[in-house]
C-alpha cells in the first residue's frame, strides 16, 4: 500500500466566462477553450492493474440497522455495517453484513442495489482460509467484495469494493475486531494531452468515497492522478501520482484540474495561475533502455565511471544494504555466479543503501561474504544520490547493462534465485560477436 492544504478547484466555466471587451481599437480574444478529457471506467479490477489500495474502515455491530428492511432467515451470527458512497449531498447508503458462526463457513452479504432488500442481490464474493498465529493459534481470514450501484445525478455506476476481515479473537488485531476493511478496486482510465504530448492516465477514488471531487478537508483529497509520465506502462506512486485538487507540473508547466464531478470519468485539465516544482520521473529501466550513466568514487577510493569503465563487460548493478534480509538471502545466488562468470566478463558493481558511518561494518561484511566487487556508498540510506538516480524504492534491486552500449539487458525477477545464472549466461553470449569477432 501504498498516499499527502487542499485548494478548491478553478472550474472550467469560470476560464470560458472571461469577459470579452471590444473597443474601437482593441478586442481581447478569450483565450482558448481548455481541452476535454473523457476517461473510460474500470469498474472493478483496477488495483490489480496499479498494484496500490488503501484500506478503509467499516464499523460492524450486532445491532440491526433501520435501513436493513430484509434479511435472510437463516443468519447465525451477524454484524451490521452501513458504508455510505457517491455524491456527499446525496451518498448512497449500502447494508453490509458479516455472518461468522463458529460451526460453518462465514459469509459476506451486501444490499449491493442500495434497496434495503439483502435477499435480492447478487451473491458477494467471500472465502476464508485458515492461517497460523501465536502459539500455535489457528486464525481465519476473510477476503471478497461486492458490485454496487452508486447512484449520480444523470447516471448509475456499478463500481466493486473489494473488502476483507481478520479473525474477530486475533489478540494482535483488537482493535480491528469490530471492523470490515474495504476499498476500491475501480477507476477511470484513458489518455490525456498535456504540452502536445498523449499520457497514458488514471484517476482513482483512494478513499472509497465514491465522489471523485475528493475531500477538500484534508491534507491529501484521496483522489489522484496518475500519469505515465516516463511512458514505461508503469505508475510510479510517488513521481507519478498528483493529487487531483491540487496543481501539478508536467514538462515545467503548471496544470490543475477543473470541472471534475462526482461520477468522474470527464474533466479539464487548464494552465495554473500557481507554479509548483516538477517533479522528475524514474528513469526507465526496462531491458533494451539506456541505463543512466554517472561516476563517482568507490569504497576504496577509487573513480568509477558508469558504465563507460566496463567496456567488453557485462555489468550487474546492484542495489542493496547489508541491513536488508531479501538483499543478504540473495548473496550466495550472485557470489557463486560472480565466481562462475567472472572469467567471462562479468563484473558487478554494488551501490550500499546503508546508512551513515556504517563504512567499516561495509567493508567487513563484503570481506566475510566473499564480496570482491567494488562498493559506492555515501552513508545517506535511500538518499544514496546513484539510488536517486534510478528511482531506487525497495531493494534488492539489480540491472545487468552492457558495458559498451550502456544497455539494459535484464532486470527485476530475473536477477533473483536460480535465474540469475541463466540471464548472466544468456547476455554474456549475446555480447561475444560484438567483443569477439572471429
Amino acid at each position: 500500500m501504498r498516499t499527502g492544504s487542499a485548494s478548491r478547484f478553478v472550474e472550467a466555466m469560470d476560464r470560458s466566462r472571461s469577459l470579452l471587451v471590444v473597443s474601437a481599437v482593441a478586442c481581447l480574444a478569450l483565450p482558448a477553450p481548455a481541452d476535454e478529457v473523457k476517461l473510460r471506467l474500470v469498474p472493478t479490477g483496477a488495483v490489480a492493474e496499479l498494484g496500490l489500495y488503501m484500506p478503509q474502515r467499516l464499523p460492524l455491530s450486532t445491532q440491526r440497522p433501520e435501513r436493513a428492511k430484509k434479511i435472510p432467515g437463516n443468519l447465525s451470527a451477524p454484524r451490521y455495517g452501513e458504508l455510505r458512497i457517491g455524491p456527499k449531498e446525496s451518498p448512497t447508503v449500502i447494508v453490509v453484513i458479516v455472518d461468522e458462526p463458529e460451526d460453518k463457513p462465514g459469509r459476506l452479504l451486501v444490499d449491493s442495489n442500495g434497496d434495503g432488500d439483502l435477499t435480492n442481490d447478487p451473491a458477494a464474493e467471500w472465502e476464508t482460509r485458515v492461517v497460523p498465529g501465536n502459539n500455535g493459534a489457528e486464525l481465519k481470514q476473510s477476503k471478497g467484495g461486492a458490485m454496487v450501484k452508486v447512484r449520480y445525478d444523470a447516471e448509475t455506476n456499478e463500481l466493486h469494493l473489494a473488502m476483507f476481515r481478520f479473525d474477530k479473537k486475533d489478540p494482535a488485531r483488537e482493535v480491528l475486531r469490530d471492523t470490515l476493511l474495504y476499498y476500491s478496486d475501480y477507476a477511470y482510465t484513458g489518455g490525456m494531452t498535456l504540452g502536445g504530448k498523449t499520457f497514458a492516465v488514471w484517476l482513482t477514488d483512494g478513499l472509497a468515497s465514491g465522489d471523485f471531487r475528493g475531500d477538500a478537508g484534508e491534507p491529501d483529497s484521496g483522489v489522484r492522478l496518475f500519469i505515465d509520465v516516463n511512458g514505461d506502462g508503469h505508475y510510479d506512486f510517488r513521481r507519478e501520482s498528483f493529487d487531483a485538487r491540487k496543481p501539478f507540473n508536467i514538462g515545467g508547466t503548471s496544470y490543475e484540474i477543473a470541472g471534475l464531478t462526482a461520477a468522474g470519468g470527464r474533466f479539464s485539465v487548464v494552465k495554473s495561475a500557481r507554479t509548483v516544482a516538477e517533479i522528475q520521473p524514474r528513469p526507465d529501466l526496462r531491458p533494451g533502455k539506456k541505463a543512466p550513466t554517472f561516476e563517482a568514487k568507490t569504497t576504496d577510493g577509487q573513480p568509477v565511471r558508469f558504465p563507460s569503465d566496463y567496456k567488453d563487460k557485462v555489468v550487474m548493478l546492484d542495489f542493496w544494504a547489508t541491513w536488508c534480509g531479501p538483499c543478504r538471502a540473495e548473496l550466495p545466488n550472485l557470489t557463486k555466479a560472480y565466481v562462475q562468470y567472472h572469467p567471462q566478463g562479468f563484473e558487478v558493481l554494488g551501490v550500499s543503501l546503508d546508512q551513515s558511518n556504517a563504512a567499516p561494518k561495509l567493508a567487513l561484511f563484503a570481506k566475510e561474504n566473499n564480496m570482491p566487487w567494488p562498493q559506492i556508498y555515501d552513508g545517506k540510506f535511500w538518499g544514496a544520490e546513484i539510488a536517486q538516480l534510478y528511482g531506487v524504492e525497495s531493494i534488492p534491486q539489480a540491472l545487468l547493462v552492457d558495458g559498451d552500449t550502456g544497455q539494459i539487458l535484464a532486470a527485476g525477477e530475473s536477477l533473483r534465485g536460480p535465474d540469475l545464472g541463466g540471464a548472466i549466461e544468456k547476455a554474456l553470449e549475446k555480447k561475444k560477436p560484438a567483443s569477439h569477432p572471429k
